[in-house]
């Protein structure tokens, strides 16, 4: 029976992890939120992989909060970047393959064609920025290990783009969204069905990988198409990034090529809208 080690097992990817458990007989799951493991702490890290038998660690842990990351520089990077090394450090003393998902904010935003893993990443904020030197520790430390971009990330656990609109439209009949970043809306449990296939089929075509669900939108058109699919009349009013001040800059477009992830590992992706009513539906059970 093979072991997994979910980290940061609270948040949403965590969370779609865990509904899926019942499908993997085969597979002993440990679930571990930020007080079962702090992976900010090297010590605790070492001896908890230590003596727990893990074959595969899937990383969830982040810190994600992307506005406050500019005023809590040293939190954000603490956790992306010194948690990630300080994962890879106990996987390679303890022969275990990690998983670690990343993030399309590592790119600056000024192509216009679908990101691929080979591009130059340029992240525009601390966020990004701490998510891509964790990933380059990972890629230092350790042989056996897969990094996942994804993008927009939502699900009909915690908080997310799409709870947040449902949430909005219980209040008011009129939202303003912007209409000028464009990615790809992502189903987490979408994502969490790829790091299973590669862990239950023991793939090892290592490294840099891209995952987002099929087609592009903004955030207006991804508001539009949540209250569409639930029903809600809501006049959604696009408007510019800079009507909607954030403390953080956003890339204007970070949708990611999918093709690598597709041709290797086989894996059919579907179309984001496609995603979007499976999780409406799944809301509304």
């Amino acid at each position: 029976m093979k072991t997994v080690l979910v980290s940061g097992s609270g948040g949403q990817l965590g969370e779609c992890i865990r509904d899926l458990e019942t499908n993997y007989p085969e597979i002993n799951f440990i679930f571990a939120d930020h007080s079962k493991l702090d992976i900010t702490n090297s010590e605790k890290t070492n001896s908890f992989f230590g003596q727990n038998n893990i074959d595969w660690c899937i990383n969830c842990a982040a810190y994600t909060n992307v506005d406050l990351a500019e005023s809590e520089q040293q939190k954000a990077f603490e956790v992306n970047e010194k948690g990630a090394e300080n994962l890879a450090i106990a996987c390679n003393n303890n022969n275990i393959k990690l998983i670690h998902i990343s993030t399309d904010f590592v790119f600056d935003g000024s192509k216009k064609v679908p990101y691929k893993e080979t591009d130059i990443t340029n992240p525009i904020n601390v966020y990004g920025l701490s998510k891509l030197k964790g990933e380059q520790k990972i890629s230092e430390t350790l042989k056996e290990h897969y990094v996942i971009r994804t993008s927009w990330l939502y699900s009909e656990h915690r908080r997310n783009f799409m709870k947040t609109m449902l949430k909005l439209s219980e209040t008011r009949s009129e939202i303003s969204v912007v209409d000028d970043q464009i990615g790809s809306p992502t189903y987490a449990k979408d994502l969490a069905d790829v790091v299973m296939y590669i862990i239950k089929n023991n793939i090892d075509d290592y490294g840099l990988y891209h995952f987002c669900n099929k087609g592009e939108t903004s955030w207006y058109g991804f508001a539009k198409k949540i209250f569409e699919l639930a029903g809600r009349n809501i006049n959604v009013k696009p408007i510019p990034s800079t009507d909607f001040k954030t403390d953080a800059k956003r890339p204007s477009y970070s949708v990611m090529d999918t093709s690598k992830i597709e041709n290797t590992l086989g894996f059919n992706i579907e179309n984001w809208k496609t995603s979007l009513t499976k999780a409406i539906s799944k809301l509304n059970e």
